[in-house]
């Protein structure tokens, strides 16, 4: 019988050992930002703002991977929780960005740092070498997708 007709080798296919990966990351980070009143989402919203400032409610959403209606609620919940401020009116013509509030910065620095022990938590059993080697791999794994080609040269 052929592999196709086997389906996929779950305890060897990369794509399933990521999505893995990916969902035991989301729920030890969630795991963290609960006690702070957060969701990985939520984090995540706050985190772009405070590395980009100027973005987009579009390039919000991408950057947290939820849909432009989800973050437009995100939003509207930070500012209501004084997290976030945003401007009433938009000049015509210019994106006003929205923006941390104080509180918003310090809910962020608690976040943070919760976020960042499950990722050493994470990278805990990998040396230097092989995390910069890991993110050579993912950083290829990602661009191949992306590539409209699908990485066929022709």
């Amino acid at each position: 019988m052929s592999q196709a007709a086997q389906g996929i080798d779950l305890d060897t296919s990369l794509g399933y050992l990521l999505k893995e990966a990916s969902s035991a990351l989301r729920a030890a980070m969630e795991a963290v930002l609960r006690p702070l009143g957060m969701t990985v989402t939520h984090y995540s919203c706050l985190e772009l703002l405070a590395q980009r400032p100027g973005l987009s409610n579009s390039d919000l959403a991408r950057g947290a991977f939820v849909s432009r209606q989800s973050m437009n609620v995100l939003l509207q919940s930070l500012e209501r929780d004084g997290f976030v401020v945003r401007p009433a009116d938009e000049a015509v013509g210019r994106v006003q960005p929205t923006r941390l509030t104080p509180r918003g910065r310090s809910s962020l620095a608690q976040a943070t740092e919760a976020v960042r022990s499950v990722e050493q938590r994470m990278l805990s059993g990998l040396t230097e070498r092989d995390q910069g080697e890991a993110r050579r791999v993912l950083r290829s794994l990602v661009a191949s997708l992306r590539d409209p080609s699908g990485g066929v040269v022709g």
